[in-house]
């Protein structure tokens, strides 16, 4: 389970995204980066967002901390953003916070440099999850303390949205052509040695046991919650289970991008 704390006073909204999060401070004394489940994306992006960031954390990828944040809907009259306000009526109750990294900078691959080692791992578990979104036009990573961190994972595990056809998942080619840290040399062998071997089913099963369950929907073909959880489970493992059929197109991009690369292999 994620820590939970309560939302005591909205700060300012985040427009970068275009779900609108907003900078919030709780009864911890600490300021979160609140994502709503009113939000236009709905609570699957925040599904998405709590299974990816925590399995990232537990293979010991630098991401920011998640806790749930309870809203309650009497803030919104206090807001005068009418915006914020409808959010905030939308998404009572849990909703996702992210650290506030203060002084953060934006990541910029020509700017600040990373090792073979560490991009091998971030595009790895990108394809993993088949994250779409932190290409050279929209990183989604922040530089914090002489260090990259990973943001934003809504945009993963899209199988979510169209579970009939979930089953193609497991051996969907990863496009990694315009990730941002293709030019980073990565090591996929290394990456693939390291981390494969770590996702296995009490790992992926704690990050999905993270999701609270008032996010998790009703599916037509699946009964209840914990049906759900195994099938988010079983799907993340069968893809492991099948990488050689997403990790070949990876290489095929490294040496695309880098022509003195091997194109690795498994």
């Amino acid at each position: 389970m994620l820590p939970q704390v309560t939302a005591v006073r909205y700060v300012t909204p985040l427009r970068e995204g275009g779900s609108l999060p907003g900078l919030m401070e709780t009864d911890d004394l600490g300021s979160y980066v609140v994502k709503f489940r009113g939000a236009g994306q709905g609570p699957k992006a925040l599904v998405a967002e709590v299974i990816c960031g925590r399995l990232a954390a537990l293979l010991r990828l630098p991401v920011p901390d998640l806790v749930v944040v309870d809203i309650d809907p009497v803030m919104a009259p206090g807001e005068p953003d009418e915006e914020v306000q409808d959010l905030l009526r939308a998404s009572p109750g849990p909703n996702l916070g992210v650290d506030f990294l203060p002084g953060a900078l934006d990541f910029d691959p020509a700017v600040f440099r990373v090792s073979p080692e560490f991009a091998g791992r971030v595009l790895w578990f990108d394809a993993l999850v088949g994250n779409v979104d932190r290409s050279w036009r929209n990183p989604n990573m922040l530089w914090w303390h002489a260090q990259p961190f990973l943001i934003d994972h809504g945009a993963t595990l899209t199988f979510q949205h169209n579970w009939s056809t979930a089953e193609a998942f497991p051996t969907r080619g990863y496009d990694a052509t315009s990730h941002v840290l293709i030019g980073a040399s990565p090591d996929l062998d290394a990456a693939d040695e390291a981390l494969a071997p770590e996702v296995d089913i009490e790992t992926v099963r704690a990050a999905v046991d993270a999701v609270p369950e008032a996010w998790l929907g009703h599916e037509p073909h699946l009964a209840g919650p914990d049906e759900l959880r195994a099938a988010y489970v079983d799907l993340l493992l069968a893809r492991l289970a099948a990488r050689d059929d997403w990790l070949s197109k990876v290489y095929d991009a490294i040496a695309a991008h880098d022509p003195a690369a091997s194109g690795g292999g498994r």
